[in-house]
């Protein structure tokens, strides 16, 4: 069993508190990606998971046993690091079965480990290469197979492709992830990025300021944020927030009223949330929940569709435009929003009023 239990885990630095008391679940072969911005906490909860920070506070418990104490080849699990931290004098082959040395297994059934594993990465031409042959995508493989061969209950990896372009970056999540239909075993994952997190996790855990905000599966944070940080953190481009104010009834954005709204809103300073795709340019259908105008900033054609940045009465927004709708910059646009796609925040909380 490779459950892990995070039960009010604390980390301080002296009198500084990073990580304040999180509480997760993670199940046994559960994808599990942390994300958060620089400085959040979720490399340093990895890090007290994996046993390369003391934990200050708070029970860490592996399946059923609890590992506060336990140094980290005590655990069972294998880290993946950004900088592949592989060997540049070792060959592939080498590189891969390092953890393996020290074992008792005999010397066939270690040099089975190594081939099963070049084979699933496809690096089985590539070991008897050294390192300074290989490319950012296969030098990460080469430290992933390093992990696999020594069969540990659950992979740890701290932003492992960060240091890879775009390219590679797409090409290594889909591998990543058929790694763990293929193996079944509990994987952690950190990163800041928040794509790689909506491609690959089985559930999201989005940290901020050393605290767990929400948990869930990237559909229902991004359908159901709980407050302003989560729903502009999660989705690219990042959501719209327009200044708004509840009054009498009725709330007012962008100089224009918006329909259906809850009686529950009161009155008082809202944020009114809309995703960039929900946003569209054009005249408004009769069963808009929102229609404004905004002047044109910015204009990106990407292909299959037009992002137009937008002014709204002096508050930035993204917009979505068809392919071949390129406005011109400076000229004023219809752009208007459909029942459902609106969101409600408090604005001096941040928290979630709901959806519109």
């Amino acid at each position: 069993m490779a459950d892990i239990r995070l039960e009010g885990l604390v980390k301080r630095y002296g009198k500084a508190t990073v990580v304040h008391g999180i509480d997760l679940e993670i199940a046994d072969g559960e994808f599990v990606v942390f994300v958060g911005p620089s400085g959040c906490g979720k490399s340093t909860t990895l890090r007290m998971i994996a046993g390369l920070e003391e934990i200050s506070g708070g029970v860490l418990k592996i399946g059923d046993q609890v590992v506060n104490e336990y140094e980290p080849k005590q655990r069972n699990i294998a880290m993946v690091f950004q900088n592949y931290a592989i060997y540049p004098h070792m060959t592939v082959g080498q590189n891969i079965g390092f953890g393996l040395y020290t074992s008792d297994l005999p010397k066939a059934e270690k040099q089975k480990k190594i081939a099963e594993a070049g084979k699933i990465l496809g690096l089985e031409d590539l070991l008897d290469r050294r390192p300074a042959s290989l490319s950012g995508g296969q030098r990460q493989r080469v430290a992933i197979g390093r992990a696999m061969v020594r069969d540990p209950a659950a992979f740890l990896f701290d932003e492992p492709l960060s240091n890879l372009d775009a390219q590679l970056r797409s090409q290594m999540r889909i591998e990543i992830k058929r790694l763990h239909q293929r193996l079944g075993k509990t994987i952690v994952y950190v990163t800041h990025d928040q794509v790689e997190a909506m491609t690959m996790a089985d559930r999201i855990v989005v940290m901020h300021e050393g605290r767990i905000l929400q948990v869930g599966t990237p559909t229902e944070l991004y359908e159901q944020p709980v407050d302003v940080f989560t729903a502009r953190f999660i989705g690219s481009p990042s959501m719209n927030l327009l200044p708004a104010r509840a009054s009498d009834g009725a709330i007012i954005a962008g100089g224009a009223k918006i329909g259906g709204v809850p009686s529950r809103t009161g009155s008082g300073d809202l944020l009114v949330g809309v995703r960039p795709h929900d946003l569209l340019v054009g005249e408004a259908s009769a069963q808009a929940a929102m229609a404004l105008k905004g002047i044109v900033t910015v204009v990106e054609p990407l292909g299959s569709e037009t992002l137009v940045h937008i002014e709204v009465d002096g508050a930035p927004a993204i917009a979505t435009a068809p392919a071949k709708q390129v406005p011109a910059v400076g000229s004023t646009v219809d752009v208007w929003a459909a029942p459902g796609s609106l969101y409600l925040f408090d604005a001096p909380s941040g928290k979630s009023l709901g959806r519109l």
